[in-house]
């Protein structure tokens, strides 16, 4: 886990000690399901409930669990015998677990966890696509240069490439969802998932008061592939923070110079060169996310398991469940942050879209061409060597055109160069969006 990068409320989350407040909730629900098929003495979950209520769970009962299993060598069982003790209930220690396999309740428990852990990865990224409207929406009629294969291309908007990060940002929310829905299962069917030794209306009334669902058929564990679906969710949220941040660094360049990252008072770029202002929150954001695409991987890898369970995947779900939950959680309020201060230097976009002398209306020129009745390839030719002119010689396309005898007047030339053109489809995509 990485401290650094946690919220408070994403640390609470993945903390030691709410992880056996939820482990004693399920333990809890599971007795009080019993008591209803009356193979539990009535009132002994009331028992155990107002044993926590006046003496809750606390830092020493972690400290007693973990001195309990260096003697047990099992987490569950340190557990189980500490709560039973902590309860000061003599039914409560003879029922406590009852029927249960440890995976009953660490993979309930877990997967009640990690759906709350996506809520928090969710309300973030409705804040963050939140701010990429407001981008999108004050720079949708700021044209600027294309680019394609690094290289000028066409004229577009300024403000679509923050329409484009939205609507990316949108289906990694749908995506987080479905994720979220596949893990909030309830697992306890007993040790190889046959319902043996705990009656499948244990399990229903346990999920049902959790708000989880049942799995159909389980093992002694909840199928791997339902973690890893969450994974690819925030591997594929990672992939897309950055892009975002690759395509902010690149207009960050000094030969660029499109955005900058706010750069606070006091703030110092470089420890040898007092003139730098960095992109280093967006490098941040690149860097990090290559975390959240790497635990895919582990998350894939827990998939397949031995018959019906070995424990191979346990110490790995201990890290990358914590980790990319947090990582994901952080990235986007980090990119957000940014956004929400990012410095757009209008100026450098009309000059940088103006740099090469007219040469993205080229494609504008070819078709008006083949309009008026050139063939094709003959057109190709013309407009080409005009425009390699105009490259080599550092002088403006429409000279270079003109010279190239190109049979179209000044008028009709001059009107095939302005970037408005290009933009008049801009409202149709924002309206897809739900941006207008």
């Amino acid at each position: 886990m990485i401290p650094r990068y946690q919220t408070p409320e994403m640390a609470e989350l993945w903390s030691e000690l709410e992880k056996f407040r939820r482990w004693a909730e399920v333990e809890r629900l599971a007795l009080l399901a019993w008591e209803r098929l009356g193979k539990v003495p009535e009132g002994t979950a009331v028992v155990l409930e107002a044993a926590l209520r006046k003496r809750p769970l606390d830092a020493e009962f972690v400290a007693r669990v973990s001195e309990r299993e260096r003697l047990t060598r099992h987490d569950v069982a340190a557990f189980v015998d500490v709560l039973g003790e902590w309860s000061r209930s003599e039914v409560v220690r003879r029922y406590l677990h009852y029927g249960l396999t440890s995976s009953d309740v660490v993979d309930t428990a877990q997967n009640w966890r990690t759906r709350d852990a996506l809520a928090l990865v969710l309300l973030a990224l409705e804040n963050l696509l939140k701010t990429l409207k407001g981008l999108a929406l004050r720079y949708k009629d700021l044209p600027t240069i294309g680019r394609t294969h690094g290289v000028h291309a066409e004229p577009t908007s300024f403000g679509l490439k923050f329409a484009g990060f939205y609507a990316a940002f949108e289906r990694d929310r749908a995506r987080l969802k479905r994720a979220q829905e596949a893990i909030a299962v309830a697992k306890l069917s007993g040790a190889v998932g046959s319902y043996a030794m705990i009656p499948p209306e244990i399990e229903a009334y346990v999920a049902e008061r959790l708000g989880l669902a049942v799995d159909p058929v389980t093992t002694q564990v909840t199928p791997r592939d339902r973690h890893a679906e969450v994974f690819a969710a925030l591997a594929t949220l990672g992939a897309n923070l950055e892009r975002a941040a690759v395509e902010l660094r690149h207009l960050a360049r000094t030969e660029v110079l499109e955005v900058e990252e706010a750069f606070a008072p006091g703030q110092k770029g470089s420890s040898a060169m007092p003139h730098k202002k960095n992109p280093v929150g967006l490098e941040n954001v690149s860097g990090l996310s290559r975390l959240l695409r790497s635990n895919l991987l582990a998350a894939l890898e827990n998939v397949a398991l031995w018959h019906e369970r070995d424990i191979s995947h346990s110490s790995v779900e201990r890290v990358i469940l914590p980790d990319s939950t947090t990582l994901a959680h952080y990235l986007v309020n980090r990119l957000t942050s940014i956004l929400k201060r990012l410095v757009v230097h209008e100026a450098n976009v009309r000059k940088n879209l103006e740099r090469t002398h007219g040469l993205p209306f080229s494609q504008r020129v070819l078709s008006t061409l083949v309009e008026k009745g050139m063939a094709r390839n003959e057109a190709y030719r013309l407009v080409q060597g005009a425009a390699m002119r105009s490259w080599q010689e550092g002088r403006p396309f429409l000279e270079t055109l003109r010279e190239a005898g190109v049979p179209l007047s000044d008028s009709e030339l001059s009107r095939l160069f302005d970037p408005a053109f290009y933009l008049r489809h801009t409202d149709e995509i924002y309206w897809r969006l739900g941006l207008l």
